[in-house]
């Protein structure tokens, strides 16, 4: 362990990134890369230089590796509830930690820390707890073969887990690859997004406070240099990666040479179904959190293609900019701000090239929202107003592609059954939502839209214990369950014992 106590929480962001700056977790130590390289951080609301973080490469990543996998069997032969209870334990000082995470978060993101960061904070340390009290259902079973033989199953750790995490919510999707993997019996090895390292390593560097050294590492860097070599390093057993549908073909294509089990959560192009009998307060709500607005779209659930039956599109597409148009964009640190910043200069870029590609189209942009004034420094920031296109092609790129951003298309449909070939007309297959007052309507949606996820007049963000993960393009593999711990990170053997 780093230290035989918990470290102060601070309030400070700048302070902390500071702290941190230089810096990856290998063997239970805050160490700086092997070639002492680092990497600027800046905070997208106003391009200040947050920090520096360590440059990890594929020596960064095979000392990382040798640590999970000294500290790995001695964790797989600790009981499973010890186990479990440890995990709690982190979960409890995360929790402890929460408000510290959330500044952090919201400082190298752009995410605003009331509405998003904050959220994604609370998540992260109840998914430890969760996954922490279910070490006990780490369970085999017994196998009625043969009268004369003692058949059972057992599970069985898979050994070093290497992660692979996006900077959208980087700690929430962190927690629901590492804790059912550490509660399993497995170490990891985690590499950040570069966009938000300090976040995440703050968290390890808590975690390592409780866990023994070595079992839970993080490094930070770019894909090729980094991630990479994890994939492919010859002692990591799985990769659990969150990402975009091109670097996950990737990953999966570097996991077969090896033979080893992926988890692939890749990109969504989610619809959202609303029928002329829905309540229509409540779906312009449910568009308005299913967008991810205040995240800035940039989700992938992001409910950015919505099928408004024909008698309810017009009033609808009032209401959802009427609300929109009320939300306040601003510094992510003000607690008045509702929608933070876009990440990063080329998400900047990308989402303001799809908004130009609409309008060339022919679609109509309802802008929403107001950049944020009275700040010098802000002008400078990665500020997106949000873009509802109505009247758009059916083949129009904007409706087809991820576009993880504030955009989103309104389409108006005539019947159930166009809304819903429309909606399954998709490469992806993440989430998807239906609003209506008629139950039939509802049920027969949820089982005939082609996705992962489907919710009915609701749109709730993932939360432990409800199973997520995607078809089609969208991924291979299920999270934030117990299913998910004993399908992805565990064996299971097979035992005889003759009888006779």
């Amino acid at each position: 362990m780093t230290s035989n106590a918990p470290l102060s929480p601070t309030l400070d962001p700048w302070a902390l990134a500071k702290e941190l700056s230089g810096r990856q977790l290998i063997g239970g130590k805050l160490v700086p890369s092997v070639s002492g390289r680092t990497f600027e951080v800046r905070y997208p609301a106003t391009l200040e230089k947050v920090g520096d973080a360590a440059y990890g490469e594929a020596a960064d990543v095979a000392a990382a590796v040798e640590a999970a996998v000294a500290a790995q069997k001695a964790w797989a032969r600790t009981p499973a509830r010890e186990r479990g209870k440890l995990i709690v334990e982190c979960g409890r000082l995360l929790e402890a930690h929460k408000e510290e995470l959330a500044r952090l978060m919201a400082l190298e993101t752009g995410k605003a820390l009331r509405t998003e960061s904050r959220v994604e904070a609370g998540v992260l340390a109840d998914a430890f707890v969760f996954f922490g009290g279910l070490a006990g259902e780490l369970k085999g079973e017994t196998v009625p073969f043969s009268p004369d033989m003692m058949t059972m199953t057992v599970r069985e750790p898979i050994g070093v887990v290497g992660a692979i995490i996006p900077w959208n919510v980087p700690m929430m999707l962190m927690a629901y690859k590492i804790a059912p993997a550490l509660v399993a019996g497995n170490a990891v090895v985690v590499k950040s997004a570069e966009e938000a390292p300090f976040a995440v390593l703050r968290v390890c560097q808590l975690m390592n406070q409780v866990l023994p050294a070595g079992l839970f590492n993080l490094l930070s860097g770019y894909g090729p240099e980094c991630g990479q070599p994890l994939v492919t390093h010859p002692k990591v057993g799985k990769i659990s990666f969150t990402g975009s549908v091109e670097t996950g073909k990737l990953i999966y294509r570097a996991a077969a040479e090896k033979l080893i089990p992926v988890t692939l959560e890749l990109g969504g192009k989610s619809p959202m179904i609303v029928m002329d009998d829905a309540d229509l307060d409540k779906a312009v709500m449910g568009a308005v959190s299913g967008m991810r607005f205040t995240r800035q779209g940039q989700s992938c659930t992001a409910a950015s293609r919505i099928y408004v039956q024909a008698g309810l599109h017009d009033r609808f597409v009032a209401a959802l900019k009427a609300k929109v148009d009320a939300l306040v964009m601003g510094d992510p640190l003000d607690e008045k701000t509702d929608i933070g910043t876009i990440v990063s200069l080329q998400q900047f870029d990308r989402v303001n090239n799809y908004v130009d590609k609409g309008r060339a189209e022919g679609g109509h942009a309802h802008e929403c929202s107001a950049l944020p004034e009275g700040s010098d420094k802000l002008k400078e920031g990665y500020f997106v107003r949000p873009v509802i296109f109505t009247d758009l092609p059916r083949d129009s790129r904007l409706i087809r592609e991820e576009i993880f951003g504030p955009v989103t298309c309104v389409v108006k449909v005539e019947s159930f059954e166009d809304a819903l070939e429309q909606a399954n007309d998709s490469d992806y297959g993440l989430a998807a939502t239906i609003w209506t007052k008629d139950l039939q309507t509802g049920l027969r949606g949820a089982q005939r839209l082609e996705a992962g996820f489907v919710q009915v007049n609701q749109n709730l963000v993932v939360m432990p214990n409800l199973s997520y993960g995607g078809i089609k393009q969208s991924g291979l593999g299920k999270e934030a369950t117990l299913e998910a711990m004993l399908e992805h990170f565990t064996h299971k053997k097979t035992i005889i014992v003759n009888l006779g």
